[in-house]
């Protein structure tokens, strides 16, 4: 085993004589810097995205259901259970100025389409059919695409209750 320590000492003199301690450091906080921005790079984050073969989900048709293919990034009331429907407000109520947007697979066509949840204010909250789907929700500072917002805060009039949230077609993806 006298080789390996002529060796390993041959081997770091000869760095000590080619490398100064500032090069060390150099080279050790590059790699550092390196391996913090790995989490930065871009992920394919669609192709986690787990599709559902229509008949798989009994209720993936039924607008008063959480299940429902258009719920897919809801956070609230069903407008559908609160005297509503998938695109108007119940009596009483207003649709909020400002709204969030999802993309969901309707597994009855197969195909994408981009959903506007639209909030309905004026009343105290519903109480019915609650459903929290966040698919595709984004942290607070992207708030055009989250669901955790007050949305109707955005009427002309402030402090308006929350009641029911909608689910409105906007178009097809692609």
């Amino acid at each position: 085993m006298k080789w390996l320590d002529v060796l390993a000492e041959n081997s770091a003199r000869g760095l000590a004589r080619r490398s100064s301690r500032r090069s060390v450091l150099a080279g050790i906080g590059s790699m550092l810097l390196g391996a913090a921005s790995i989490p930065l790079l871009p992920t394919a984050r669609g192709a986690e995205v787990r599709r559902d073969p229509k008949g798989a989900n009994p209720h993936w048709n039924d607008p008063a259901s959480c299940d429902y293919w258009r719920h897919c990034a809801i956070d609230g009331y069903l407008c559908s259970c609160c005297g509503g429907s998938q695109t108007t407000c119940p009596p009483g109520t207003s649709m909020s100025a400002i709204t969030w947007i999802g993309t969901c697979h309707n597994p009855g066509d197969g195909k994408d389409y981009v959903v506007s949840y639209n909030d309905c204010c004026g009343k105290s909250s519903c109480g019915r059919c609650f459903c929290n789907r966040n698919e595709g929700d984004t942290p607070m500072f992207e708030s055009g695409h989250s669901n955790d917002y007050n949305w109707c805060s955005g009427n002309s009039t402030a402090n308006i209750p929350y009641h029911c949230s909608t689910a409105r077609i906007l178009g097809t993806v692609g």
